[in-house]
């Protein structure tokens, strides 16, 4: 006849839960500092430091560079016709802004990188865009901005100081408080 044994469930030892706290509280770290920063908030060396001077040929013919634009505040924005919905959505606000601040010393400039210019003809008609803008073919201009991707907006103020970058679609409620403070300088 057989022992009968009674059989206790075993305890973890001390040093299991003092491992898996190791790795369980660093990754909940990492997820609670992750979860509060703004996606769009992408870091940019640019900012507070002079602008790269670019030269961009015209959809409407001619050549456009930064050093002509010196003395007036350029929202420069990075877009391309195959960027749905956000490229979409925030053309008519660069338009909106181009009509309402060109008197005013601001200069909408659009730069369009990984497209074919077909498409992106079709999508400044779609949209009526009337602001200067041009093709980026070899990303030289994206490149020397840092861009990561579209659409990208930078404001460079008078001197060619680059003072702001938002990766996003743009809106006028986002773009305004940070002009009018440059504009009051002039």
């Amino acid at each position: 006849m057989a022992d009968s044994q009674t059989v206790t469930p075993r305890r973890p030892l001390p040093w299991a839960w003092i491992g898996m706290a190791a790795v369980v509280i660093p990754l909940l770290l990492v997820l609670a500092f992750g979860l509060r920063r703004d996606p769009r908030a992408l870091p940019s060396p640019l900012v507070g430091r002079m602008a790269p001077a670019f030269g961009l040929q015209l959809f409407s013919g001619g050549r456009l560079t930064l050093g002509e634009l010196r003395g007036r505040l350029v929202v420069l924005n990075f877009w391309a016709s195959w960027c749905v919905p956000a490229c979409t959505d925030e053309a008519p606000v660069l338009q909106a802004i181009w009509e309402q601040y060109r008197t005013k010393g601001v200069t909408v400039v659009g730069v369009n990188i990984q497209d074919h210019e077909a498409p992106a003809r079709t999508f400044i008609q779609r949209f009526g865009l009337t602001f200067p803008g041009g093709m980026d073919p070899r990303s030289v201009i994206a490149i020397d901005y840092g861009v990561y991707g579209v659409p990208e907006t930078y404001l460079i103020d008078q001197s060619g100081r680059t003072v702001y970058k938002y990766a996003g679609a743009v809106s006028v409620d986002l773009l305004t408080p940070v002009m009018a403070p440059l504009l009051e300088t002039r």
